[in-house]
């Protein structure tokens, strides 16, 4: 059987050079792109690939939240972040997420065939630059981890957070959630409430300084 594999990021130049690198190898196959988190999680839930390789910093639904819905979608599918980042918090929020592995876009020539390699087998992979420390949360229980100020909202508020930081009205984010616009606001209310934020200022300070959008 053909390794099917779903590569998401932003950026069109990435995903071809990804693409390129991973088709290299025989058997393999991307199934299909995705350019924002949303679709990737769409994307994933349709055709339940093998391995999902996300950017940490897409637009709309950011890199962990993507895992956490692709894990819930299609519990079979592997997820491996590709970031800029190497930041052990953000290590420990990508593998409490259900990531089972965690490598740094300036490696990817080199590591992103071994990572999905071992991935496939269901096997964790972290580049080596990543801390020790972050390397053994791999193998004991995530779900101790990632117990940032933002482990506290819900996985709603956390999407309504990006979307609210990436400058979207509470109209915006309601049709994009599917929602009234009385619910987006009492998440906005909710997530201010829970962060100690007065302004939208903050939140968006706050959403950049944790890597949930890009500066």
């Amino acid at each position: 059987m053909p390794v099917r594999i779903l590569i998401a990021d932003d950026h069109q130049v990435v995903r071809t050079g990804l693409r390129a690198l991973l088709e290299s190898k025989s058997g393999w196959q991307v199934c299909a792109e995705a350019a924002n988190g949303r679709e990737a999680v769409e994307k994933a839930g349709q055709l339940k690939p093998d391995v999902a390789v996300l950017d940490i910093g897409m637009p709309l639904l950011n890199g962990v939240e993507a895992t956490r819905q692709i894990r819930k979608l299609s519990p079979q599918t592997e997820v491996l972040i590709l970031t800029m980042h190497d930041s052990e918090v953000l290590v420990q929020e990508v593998l409490e997420a259900g990531a089972n592995g965690y490598i740094l876009k300036d490696d990817a020539d080199r590591n992103l065939v071994a990572a999905v390699d071992a991935l496939r087998r269901h096997k964790p992979y972290l580049s080596s630059r990543v801390s020790e420390a972050a390397s053994s949360a791999v193998s004991s229980d995530r779900s101790s981890f990632g117990r940032s100020s933002r482990s506290r909202l819900t996985p709603r508020e956390r999407e309504i957070l990006q979307l609210l930081a990436e400058g979207k009205s509470n109209k915006e984010v309601a049709d994009l959630l599917g929602i009234s616009v009385k619910t987006a606001e009492t998440h906005r209310a909710n997530i201010m409430l829970k962060l100690d934020f007065h302004s939208i200022t903050e939140l968006v300070r706050y959403a950049v300084r944790n890597k949930i959008i890009q500066s």
